[in-house]
């Protein structure tokens, strides 16, 4: 974290790109690790961008990170052992898990603790399209 002492004798535009550069860098490390993703797979750039932007929390939905990151990839895992899944988004209001595919541009979106082979419950084409369905439940959401 930028030292408080050292921002106020910077200019104003300075001092604030440091705070960005480094809530950028703090809210990528909370991601999973290269370590912990399948191998080959890459986060898509335009969600990268919506992380370091800080968008995280699109009401129902939140993008995840930390150890509930860790918490739910490590359960899907355990729960769906045939499917190979990063997940990186949770709704609220539900047990909705969207995840990304490995090899694929698809946003998956599943029911996480139902059966196997009943979790299912839909894709979307990319992560761009997430996102839109997600502004829409958004509205939706807080519309009341």
């Amino acid at each position: 974290q930028p030292h408080r002492g050292a921002e106020s004798r910077l200019p104003k535009p300075v001092a604030y790109g440091l705070t960005l550069y480094w809530m950028e860098r703090t809210l990528m490390s909370q991601l999973l690790s290269v370590s912990d993703l399948p191998a080959g797979f890459d986060y898509p750039q335009e969600f990268t961008r919506v992380v370091e932007l800080g968008l995280t929390q699109i009401e129902p939905w939140w993008i995840i990170e930390g150890d509930l990151l860790r918490d739910r990839h490590r359960g899907l895992q355990e729960r769906y052992p045939g499917r190979v899944l990063v997940p990186f988004a949770i709704r609220q209001d539900r047990d909705d898990v969207a995840c990304f595919e490995p090899g694929s541009a698809r946003v998956i979106l599943l029911h996480d603790f139902a059966s196997a082979g009943h979790e299912d419950r839909g894709s979307v084409d990319d992560f761009n399209a997430w996102l839109r369905m997600a502004v829409e439940d958004l509205t939706e959401f807080g519309g009341g």
